[in-house]
């Protein structure tokens, strides 16, 4: 490729500002999707992709190279020290022109192959229908219904195509409201709540000092009209007063209290996109402060606002979940009513919504609020060269305030962090298709799920990853975050993620998992045994009837009279007859699990029928059952890498083989096998070796 005129580079050092004596030391290689760093002595990679660099530098001159920094949209910040200023000019050209792409066809979804997951270009495009979604929360109904106004994206083409609206608003006050609202984004139903409360959502009027509009004034009676137990609504305007003021001036604004009837206007200071992109900025230097202080990094974490900025979103979304559990209908917009609207909107929804708060909630909870409403992804993350003031963190700010109730409401979530910061991640990486365009006909008129691939697919492979082990199915209370200045935490796990030094050795999270996986394989090997004791002594004859109860049945023991009364001439061994009807009747139909090895069993009671005996096959298979499932798992601590020499740090999860229990990266551990130890013969994770070994038994045996 012309772009990169300088594919290797040896002698390459990256520095780390915590251990500024000890760089790594090894080569640095450019391809066409990212920059890789291999330290051969301490075997470590790392890999930047193109599209996550948020900007390249080149530092003064030393007496040992060119240093290039590099940093990224996921905040890792790199140093490499570059022996030759020629080289390092020539990356620094080459990374420059790969991390801005001129055209959408330039991005790296339109090239990603999947190559190394098992993954269908289809998978995930259609796991979540908009309509579908509203079905789920009883909508159409008597009060709201679907409008096929917007079936061409005539009226707002950055709404999604199916709109929802009070069954009693006519076509022409549609057109009037949308007419009046900046973009055209009317008032539509984002939330409706089982007590008939509703969310809407929509952009700010244009209403300048005076200006009407009587059809916008009508359908925001209709919207509170749409819930009859309660006689008022809120509309909720996320700026700051003085913000909406000054655009009046412009020609917009907000609402005249005047000529809304039964409306309470409530302000919230959330800032404009400039504000907070600045802010996140200032975090960003706070993070990577040269010489780290105490006093200096808390100064800076206060002076750049951005937890201020956080709590202000929670507020506001926690306001509207409020008055909604209240039964009280909210009307939401700040601007354009596609940045702060879509933060407050899907929090409120979270808060509210159990169903949002799962895995697959929280995934239709974006396609919906985030997705299908219009949220301009590729021009608030830089996804393409543009206008550099159109970008702003408004996402990232969504996903900490979601990983603040997770921290306040550990169990009422069913994802974790990685979950989090994968989605995160992946919205600015552009390997998958789901978050490029600005809007649903953009994405359409792309053709995204015929050329790309979807994330959901992707998460959807690797949902064992995100589970959070102290989730609970019961938690579907509304959730009131604390709001209280000590509440609201630093995310070190975002801002502070690839420092080396910072993190604690284990997360706990992932020893919970790795001991309730555990848990469960014991548990499932333990169901196996007890069954095949249950057979056992069925077959010879000492459970009193087949439906015996199983703790009756384990209760009785071979006595050395019972084993005497076994001659082997056979005259006290029960019938085979009788020994073929207890393996029949003992429960197990033909699509049983187990139905096979009962066949096996009746066939061994014909064997003692003729006198000769149980042979080995019979007992070399209840052998692999027992030698199947790893009973002792190593321990997580001092893995510093993976067998394959994959070393191990903080943000790579360690994974157990359920068949041998030794520790893997998610590399070496891709395959999944029914143990033949287990009862519910499920797949499970097991390593590359185990996998051959299993295979390759279970082809001998059949």
């Amino acid at each position: 490729m012309e772009i990169i005129k300088t594919p290797k580079v040896e002698n390459v050092r990256m520095l780390d500002r915590f251990n500024s004596k000890k760089p790594s030391i090894g080569s640095l290689y450019l391809t066409t999707t990212h920059l890789i760093f291999f330290d051969p002595d301490r075997k470590k990679e790392t890999w930047i992709l193109h599209m996550h660099i948020a900007s390249v530098g080149k530092l003064p001159i030393s007496t040992t190279g060119t240093p290039l920094q590099i940093r990224c949209k996921n905040f890792l910040c790199v140093t490499f020290l570059i022996p030759k200023e020629r080289d390092c000019h020539n990356i620094f050209l080459s990374l420059q022109q790969l991390s801005q792409p001129l055209q959408i066809d330039d991005l790296y979804c339109f090239h990603y192959t999947a190559s190394n997951e098992d993954l269908s270009r289809s998978s995930g495009w259609n796991k979540f229908d908009l309509q579908a979604e509203y079905l789920r929360m009883g909508v159409p109904n008597k009060y709201w219904a679907a409008t096929s106004i917007n079936n061409d994206y005539e009226i707002c083409d950055t709404y999604p195509r199916y709109l929802y609206v009070p069954s009693t608003a006519t076509t022409s006050i549609l057109v009037g409201s949308g007419q009046f609202r900046s973009k055209g984004r009317l008032p539509v139903l984002s939330y409706f709540n089982k007590n008939k409360a509703a969310i809407c959502r929509c952009s700010q009027p244009l209403s300048g000092f005076s200006a009407r509009c009587v059809e916008d004034e009508q359908l925001l009676n209709c919207i509170l009209r749409a819930n009859p137990a309660s006689k008022f609504m809120y509309v909720v305007d996320t700026r700051p007063r003085i913000n909406a003021m000054a655009n009046k001036a412009a020609g917009k604004g907000y609402e005249n209290e005047n000529f809304y009837e039964n409306i309470k206007f409530q302000f919230f200071g959330i800032e404009n996109i400039h504000v907070m992109r600045n802010s996140l900025q200032k975090l960003i230097d706070t993070c990577e402060l040269k010489e780290p202080t105490m006093s200096g990094f808390l100064n800076g974490l206060e002076s750049c606002g951005w937890l201020k900025h956080v709590r202000a979103i929670i507020e506001t979304s926690h306001f509207i979940a409020r008055a909604v559990e209240d039964g009280v209908s909210v009307v939401v917009h700040c601007s354009d009513g596609w940045d702060r609207t879509a933060q407050t909107c899907s929090l409120a929804g979270l808060m509210l919504d159990p169903y949002y708060r799962t895995i697959t909630g929280f995934q239709a909870l974006i396609e919906k609020d985030w997705l299908a409403f219009g949220h301009k992804f590729m021009d608030r993350c830089g996804l393409i060269q543009g206008d550099l003031r159109e970008v702003a963190p408004v996402f990232t700010q969504f996903v900490d305030a979601v990983w603040q109730l997770t921290q306040q409401f550990p169990s009422a979530f069913q994802f974790n962090e990685r979950f989090l910061l994968t989605i995160h991640d992946h919205v600015y990486s552009c390997q998958f298709g789901t978050f490029v365009g600005n809007c649903e006909k953009d994405r359409i008129d792309l053709r995204l799920s015929e050329k790309t691939y979807s994330l959901w697919g992707y998460l959807a492979n690797h949902v064992s990853e995100f589970v959070n082990p102290l989730y609970r199915t019961d938690s579907d209370q509304l959730l009131h975050p604390s709001l209280a200045p000590q509440a609201i935490k630093f995310w070190r796990g975002m801002y502070n993620r690839f420092e080396n030094g910072v993190h604690p050795r284990e997360p706990l999270g992932d020893i919970l998992v790795a001991t309730k996986d555990h848990i469960l394989s014991l548990e499932d090997h333990v169901q196996l045994l007890l069954k095949r004791i249950s057979q056992l002594k069925e077959l010879l004859g000492h459970a009193e009837t087949p439906s015996k109860d199983m703790d009756s049945v384990m209760g009785d023991s071979l006595t050395g009279d019972d084993i005497d009364g076994f001659d082997t001439n056979g005259s006290s061994k029960p019938s085979s007859e009788s020994v073929v009807e207890s393996v029949r009747d003992s429960g197990f139909g033909e699509n049983d699990t187990a139905y096979q090895d009962d066949k096996d069993l009746e066939v061994k009671a014909h064997a003692l029928k003729i006198g000769e005996g149980i042979d080995s096959s019979a007992l070399q298979k209840l052998m692999d059952e027992m030698d199947s499932v790893a009973l002792d798992w190593k321990t997580f601590r001092n893995m510093k890498e993976c067998p394959c020499s994959t070393p191990f740090d903080h943000f790579r999860r360690k994974f157990h083989c359920w068949c041998c229990g030794e520790v893997f990266c998610i590399r070496c551990i891709d395959k999944r096998l029914c143990l033949p130890g287990h009862l519910t013969k499920r797949p499970v994770p097991v390593c590359r070796h185990c996998y051959k070994e299993l295979t390759h038994t279970n082809s001998i045996d059949s």
